[in-house]
């Protein structure tokens, strides 16, 4: 792996990551209030999962 796959990367996670907000800001605006009220524990239990399903994923793509 390289830089250039380093950034690409980073510019689909950025590009991803702007869709919801753009598409639809009232319905992210009251995603972020939810979570927000979330405790410690169910956001990183949520980010865990999230970061293992993208691992998988990960490896699926590269094997």
């Amino acid at each position: 792996m390289d830089w250039q796959d380093l950034l690409t990367a980073l510019a689909l996670v950025l590009v991803i990551e702007g869709i919801l907000p753009f598409a639809n800001p009232s319905g992210m605006r009251q995603a972020a209030q939810l979570m927000s009220a979330l405790g410690d524990r169910s956001l990183r239990l949520g980010g865990g999962a999230a970061m293992l399903a993208g691992l998988f994923l990960l490896y699926l793509a590269r094997a």
